[in-house]
């Protein structure tokens, strides 16, 4: 057991340090001018990819901009307004729920601890982390999401299946000073360069440090 700890923790060693190098600034794609904005895109992008929320939001956010505005929206119109994204009635419940919350507990202001965060309709570990880094450069905890997961079954970094848990799975492996860097840089490699779709992946970077990832396709989900 020790054994598997330590090979684990080299291979992350050694995919954390290519992150550092090739993404050196964390930063989001999903377009955003206010804070608010930030946390709703990241709730509509939960099981939707960053290029089909920006494209919602390029109209929306003309219209939505504070959680106040979020707040008083009308819940069919907004639920119609987000329907090209998954699970829309879900994301429109929580997105004026949370907006309000904010509005009402936090003076308008997206709060900036995990505690608060994970408080508030549709934010789990995963998306108080991503805002949390993103508005504040906070970087508590390392979010897991679908690229995230899918690295870490690929790379055998984790045992577990549940977002969280691989989360608490990868801090234990990575130094803090170095969390800042996983969720973003996997988030563009498995974009970019490595997609989820089994192919051949022998000579991309990350695969050259551990060979074995070229033969592991994970489900995703």
């Amino acid at each position: 057991m020790a054994s598997k700890y330590v090979e684990r923790e080299k291979r992350a060693k050694g995919i954390v340090s290519y992150l550092k190098r090739t993404y050196p600034i964390p930063k989001s794609e999903l377009v955003h001018t206010t804070p608010f904005q930030f946390v709703v895109a990241v709730i509509l992008s939960a099981q939707c990819t960053d290029k089909a929320v920006n494209k919602l939001t390029a109209n929306l956010f003309k219209k939505y901009k504070t959680p106040r505005d979020f707040a008083n929206a009308k819940p069919a119109i907004f639920t119609k307004e987000i329907s090209s994204v998954t699970f829309f009635r879900n994301k429109a419940k929580a997105i004026i729920g949370a907006a309000k919350e904010i509005q009402s507990r936090h003076k308008g202001v997206v709060p900036c601890t995990e505690r608060e965060l994970v408080e508030l309709p549709g934010v789990g570990y995963k998306t108080a982390h991503v805002i949390l880094g993103e508005l504040y450069g906070i970087w508590e905890g390392i979010p897991t999401d679908t690229h995230v997961k899918r690295f870490a079954k690929r790379f055998d970094l984790t045992d577990n299946t549940d977002l969280t848990k691989i989360s608490k799975d990868l801090e234990a492996l990575i130094p803090k000073k170095d969390w800042k860097y996983v969720n973003n840089g996997l988030v563009l490699y498995g974009r970019y360069v490595c997609p989820a779709r089994p192919h051949d992946c022998v000579r991309h970077s990350l695969t050259k440090l551990w060979p074995s990832a070229a033969l592991r396709w994970p489900k995703t989900k």
